[in-house]
């Protein structure tokens, strides 16, 4: 069966017409433009995975849409566990909106660039972390994904900081407004509070708001890029929730990430743990912790699974949800 022919997505992919007009609710409503403070994160948090929880309770359509996408996900995945393989590399266009209030928040494109090549690096397994004597050697996979810099907007804010609301995607809120957010990859490098290195949109969500936001000290691997958050990873994992993955250990105890060949985790992995760390979890499996799905320091992480790629090609598949993002 030739897949990426024959596959349609139910509903003609409504979520692309689910428009930031639905996105009226009282998350947004009563916390657009809020500042909070500002700390620099010693550990990696995430909000990828309770934002999409707060929209999806105020926009039952993103509940619906997300359901859609992971039986289409499914059947692709069950079809092409591994991806599929000698295929044309996907090259994705980028718009990097550098939000900022202070001389130093506005980062140099020398720093931008650098995230650019930290994307490319980790997505087609280039990264110089791999190594023969590292766990899970066997594993990487090269995702096919590359990123190319289209266009970086400069935009001076009288925030100090932004939080989850997607007040930084909004001119009208202190933000940047989103370029082609249909076809186009956004990514906001912003100041952020309550110690947040960044958030993502999953598949399925506005178009208006789709993209990735990243702490402007968690930015590529130069410039105000401060350790353990200097490498650029920070962007390399909320992308990867941008092409549907989700956190290792499920967002809960034991849970699972909808991807086969991830080990089962009991929960974040911080810093960098032992080589032989195991989970507790059912068959006690030694945890995935470098995968860059998980919570450890940036130098610590350096690879995604085949079955992770399959679950981005899936996005990229004739019907699939990131099918139009393709140059």
């Amino acid at each position: 069966m030739n897949y990426i022919k024959s596959f349609t997505l139910v509903a003609g992919l409504s979520l692309l017409t689910f428009t930031a007009c639905q996105k009226d609710n009282a998350l947004n409503q009563s916390k657009i433009g809020e500042e909070v403070e500002v700390e620099m994160p010693s550990t990696r948090i995430c909000a990828s995975h309770e934002h999409n929880e707060a929209l999806m309770a105020e926009n039952p359509q993103l509940k619906a849409n997300q359901e859609a996408i992971e039986e289409f996900t499914n059947r692709f995945v069950a079809e092409y566990p591994n991806g599929i393989q000698g295929r044309a590399v996907i090259t994705i266009p980028v718009v990097v909106h550098v939000v900022y209030k202070t001389t130093g928040e506005n980062i140099s494109q020398a720093q931008v660039q650098s995230q650019i090549d930290i994307l490319n690096a980790d997505y087609r397994k280039l990264n110089s972390e791999i190594g023969s004597t590292k766990p899970f050697v066997g594993t990487p996979a090269d995702c096919e994904v590359q990123f190319v810099l289209q266009q970086t907007i400069r935009k001076a804010t009288n925030k100090n900081s932004f939080t989850t609301n997607d007040g930084v995607k909004k001119s009208a809120t202190g933000g940047s407004d989103p370029v082609s957010p249909s076809t186009k990859l956004n990514i906001w490098v912003c100041t952020l509070g309550n110690s947040l290195l960044g958030y993502a949109q999953f598949p399925g969500g506005p178009a208006a708001t789709d993209g990735v936001v990243c702490l402007n000290t968690a930015f590529g691997n130069t410039g105000t890029a401060a350790a353990p958050f200097n490498k650029g990873r920070t962007a390399t994992h909320e992308v990867g929730h941008w092409l549907n993955l989700r956190h290792i250990w499920g967002d809960a105890n034991c849970g699972t990430d909808q991807v086969a060949d991830t080990p089962t985790h009991n929960t974040a992995n911080y810093g960098c743990p032992a080589t032989g760390h195991k989970s507790t979890c059912s068959g006690t499996p030694l945890e995935q912790w470098m995968n860059y799905m998980d919570y450890t320091d940036d130098a610590c992480m350096y690879m995604f699974t085949a079955g992770q790629k399959s679950r981005m090609q899936a996005t990229f598949a004739v019907g699939g949800s990131r099918a139009a993002y393709k140059l």
